[in-house]
């Protein structure tokens, strides 16, 4: 947590210069007055980290000589939470007001004015986890997406659901909302460079997005079934089957590998002694701890307990 209340007021709107250039990249920022109050909060979840600003009116620049500096390896994804943001970047303007979500090319100037005291919440994303084109990436931003309704509904209360509990989630929960997350952002980058998605080339891969993204939502749940799954998308079995084998896999596999996973992180994170098996498997939608251990063991060629045994006597496996 940064705060311009920690240092003399005359002195505020330079430390908050210097908190942004450290937490998020570098940009000029000015005000109306020769003060200012701004607090910064920053986390991470998996590999992205995520910094909730809330501040003064003010004016943000990011220019062409921090560009250079060599920062800018992350697209910013934010919600505004609270008041507006008047942004401009690759020849477009928009208002982002309170809900709305907003993508930003940290390789590019920007600029963003806001004229109230405000509060938002940057997800940075490392650019390789979306892999996207750079010619996609100019469409996104400069364009305000409400919340209204499709994936945008999805991913909105996410974002500034985890943003606020960010600190709370042990490592391997992290990492599994972290993958979510970036799922949930590429599937909603994809609906919005196309109106119709089955029409873009990649509309399988997004369906699998959304498809993979409730799964790991759904873990929990013994009854997750492929006929589950295919109704809460509106596609037949048959399709869903379809989907998963041109990925050479199974939906049932796939499902049983990311049970198996989230188990292997959960067992390795606990203190020596306080393993529960059981309750872990019955944690991650495994019937029984004899049906979790049949698997491990057919994934792995040891039982839960002597893959532990091996995690704790060498370290956790790379």
């Amino acid at each position: 947590m940064l705060t311009t209340r920690s240092v003399p007021p005359a002195e505020s709107l330079e430390y908050w210069h210097d908190a942004v250039l450290d937490t998020l990249v570098g940009m000029d920022i000015a005000a109306e007055g020769s003060t200012y109050d701004a607090t910064l909060r920053t986390d991470r979840l998996g590999e992205l980290r995520i910094t909730t600003v809330e501040a003064d009116p003010g004016r943000v620049h990011r220019a062409p000589r921090f560009i250079a500096r060599g920062d800018g390896r992350e697209i910013f994804v934010a919600v505004q939470s609270t008041g507006r943001a008047l942004v401009e970047q690759d020849g477009r303007r928009t208002e982002l007001r309170a809900g709305d979500l907003g993508f930003f090319e940290t390789l590019r100037p920007f600029r963003s004015i806001f004229p109230d005291r405000f509060r938002m919440k940057i997800f940075a994303v490392p650019r390789r986890l979306l892999d996207l084109p750079e010619a996609d990436v100019r469409q996104l931003t400069g364009r305000a997406v409400p919340p209204g309704d499709g994936l945008p509904a999805l991913l909105v209360p996410l974002l500034e659901r985890l943003a606020d509990t960010s600190a709370s989630y042990t490592a391997p929960t992290a990492e599994r909302l972290a993958g979510s997350v970036v799922d949930l952002v590429a599937a909603t980058a994809a609906d919005l460079l196309g109106a119709d998605l089955a029409e873009l080339p990649g509309a399988d891969d997004v369906l699998l997005l959304r498809i993979r993204t409730y799964i790991r939502w759904h873990l929990s749940d013994p009854g997750l079934t492929p006929t589950v799954i295919a109704r809460a998308h509106g596609i037949s079995v048959r399709c869903l089957h379809r989907l998963f084998q041109a990925e050479g896999t199974t939906v049932c596999r796939w499902i049983r590998d990311q049970r198996l996973r989230e188990c292997r992180r959960e067992l390795a994170a606990r203190p020596p002694g306080r393993a529960g098996l059981g309750q872990v498997a019955r944690r991650w939608g495994f019937g029984s701890a004899a049906g979790f251990g049949k698997a491990f063991r057919g994934s792995f060629g040891l039982s839960p307990t002597d893959w532990l045994a091996r995690v704790r006597a060498e370290g956790p496996p790379c």
